[in-house]
């Protein structure tokens, strides 16, 4: 039998990026599209299977969340929620579904990312997995906006991860869905505060690595975050010709 596997989405931050348009709600809350952003990774859980699912958020606007999802029924998922104080960074935000996981495996999305197909695939391969963490990779042209992948001479392993390098080392962007076992909680509290002051999930993937437990996937069709004014166009562009042309289904 496969564990039971739970969902988180990552939705604080200040959004400060996208001022002035964050000035009075959260950026997961702005339209992608016909629909708040926060809806898809939502829906991107759902269909994979993970209808238990916390959303992490902070800052002025958090209410305004409960005020909209209540408590997932309308998204075919049970939607419960954490409040961050402040900005530590993912792992920091991460720390705080300690308890909602319990000791299950959790698959992590940050709230301003989106994808063309599903993440099936990857989680069934997650799953097969005796332990460890399992990342999505995508190739991108600007890979210094990210965490950069550096695979090993085999290109079966994740040698390293450089997190936003000045002169990335290749163009494989750890895009914000990931995979992990119970033991992530233990590594966060095993990391320290970035130069950014920041618990950085960069950190805590190369954990993974260095314990030789850290696999990947190679996500399939178009992918962007939306933490920008150009990806957040990019992302209603997409969304649009995905609702108007429905992509083909996953394979």
């Amino acid at each position: 039998m496969k564990p039971h596997l739970k969902g988180i989405i990552l939705a604080g931050g200040l959004g400060t990026r996208l001022l002035p348009l964050t000035k009075i709600t959260n950026k997961h809350l702005l339209p992608v599209y016909d629909r708040p952003m926060i809806y898809h990774p939502i829906e991107m859980l759902v269909r994979a299977g993970i209808e238990e699912v916390l959303l992490v958020t902070g800052g002025h606007n958090a209410g305004d969340f409960l005020r909209l999802l209540e408590n997932g029924e309308e998204l075919n998922c049970s939607l419960r929620y954490a409040y961050q104080r402040g900005e530590g960074g993912i792992a920091a935000a991460l720390a705080l579904a300690k308890d909602f996981a319990a000791g299950s495996p959790i698959c992590v999305v940050l709230g301003d990312n989106l994808i063309e197909r599903d993440i099936i695939a990857a989680k069934d391969a997650f799953l097969s997995q005796s332990r460890g963490a399992r990342l999505l990779l995508k190739e991108v042209p600007d890979p210094e906006r990210f965490g950069v992948a550096v695979l090993d001479a085999s290109g079966a392993k994740i040698a390293r991860i450089e997190e936003k390098p000045i002169r990335p080392p290749s163009n494989l962007a750890v895009t914000g869905i990931y995979f992990y076992d119970e033991t992530v909680f233990d590594k966060i509290a095993r990391c320290r505060p970035s130069a950014r002051q920041e618990l950085e999930i960069t950190d805590v993937n190369n954990l993974y690595i260095a314990e030789g437990t850290l696999e990947f996937s190679r996500l399939e069709g178009w992918w962007t975050d939306a933490g920008t004014f150009e990806s957040l166009l990019r992302s209603q562009n997409l969304i649009a010709q995905r609702v108007q042309r429905p992509s083909r289904a996953s394979g």
